[in-house]
């Protein structure tokens, strides 16, 4: 396979971890997929999640990139209910004047979290679609005249926005990815079963405007480990912390020895299939097989993995065998 790999880091908290040395284990995660040349690091944002750290995604984009060395470093994507349009507009472009050409946009339409939490972190009710339209108005100078943010000028105002992808894991984003004539990116690594179709809409109905043609990310969740055997123990701890979210029981992800001792009701077995279905779990040979057939079944121009052990080493070891089996220039 020669398209470009990336990695869409979640900062996972484990059971005994606190979520400061879950930041501090994902720091680690960039450090090296950097050096092993991978194309780019995502940083999701969610809210109210015991086991994920990673709420401030526009704060951790900046940190990544000042210890990274050429990897591009983007968000995963910054969700539009939980920001006014111009200050992400602010931010981006303050992050595209500190390192040029290594920021990415990703934005979602989904809050990342709970109802309840979404109450607390937005306090307009202005509709999504609007916010976005708001947000690109900022960006590209296009208020029309009379509008009462017309003369409002998003700082710094020589630098471009950086690169805008639109997340996707329904028709939904496919639609307005291809409106706009960005890029669209389906996030497979918990709906892969909505791939196909949402991909090949967006490349129906792309329209050339920011992009000459349409470009697809798909995210993955990856596990690669020495055996097969391994690759499913590993697998096993967030496949629980999933059933458990179903419940409304968020917690730290749990132990592996925990984890293969947990027993699933139906309705969590039902929820945690879904959630995998597209999971690429196994030994280097197996991923090898998994991931050319994704791309040649949704023909997506660049995967995005996405590994959820909160073990470092082991994580570690995940993209490092990744790696080798793209021959990525670090990998050797």
């Amino acid at each position: 396979m020669t398209i470009p790999l990336s990695v869409l880091d979640l900062f996972p908290v484990g059971e005994g971890t606190s979520p400061r040395q879950a930041i501090q284990d994902s720091l680690e995660v960039a450090r090296r997929v950097d050096a092993l040349g991978y194309e780019r690091i995502w940083v999701a944002e969610h809210h109210n999640m015991p086991n994920i750290a990673s709420a401030a995604p526009e704060v951790l984009i900046g940190h990544i990139a000042g210890i990274t060395q050429r990897i591009r470093v983007g968000s995963g994507g910054i969700m539009i209910p939980n920001h006014t349009p111009l200050r992400v507009v602010e931010i981006f472009r303050t992050l595209e004047a500190l390192y040029p050409g290594r920021i990415d946009l990703g934005l979602g339409r989904a809050p990342g979290t709970d109802p309840v939490t979404a109450s607390a972190l937005r306090r307009s009710n202005v509709e999504v679609n609007q916010e976005l339209a708001e947000l690109l108005a900022f960006a590209n100078g296009t208020f029309p005249v009379g509008h009462p943010f017309r003369n409002i000028t998003a700082m710094p105002s020589d630098v471009p926005l950086p690169p805008i992808w639109m997340l996707g894991s329904t028709d939904a984003g496919a639609r307005i990815a291809a409106t706009l004539g960005v890029g669209y990116a389906f996030a497979g690594h918990f709906n892969m079963a909505e791939a196909r179709n949402a991909i090949a809409l967006y490349r129906a109905r792309f329209s050339p405007k920011v992009l000459d043609a349409p470009r697809v990310i798909l995210a993955v969740t990856v596990i690669c480990a020495e055996t097969d055997e391994r690759a499913t123990q590993l697998a096993a701890p967030h496949r629980v912390a999933v059933a458990r979210l179903s419940r409304g029981l968020p917690a730290a992800i749990p132990s592996v020895e925990e984890a293969l001792a947990y027993r699933f009701t139906p309705e969590e077995q039902l929820v945690v299939d879904r959630f995998a279905h597209g999971a690429v779990v196994g030994s280097p040979e197996r991923v090898r097989e998994g991931l050319s057939r994704l791309v040649e079944e949704t023909g997506a121009d660049e995967l995005m993995v996405s590994t959820m052990i909160p073990l470092l080493d082991e994580r570690i070891g995940s993209y490092e065998r990744v790696a080798r089996l793209f021959e990525l220039e670090g990998a050797a």
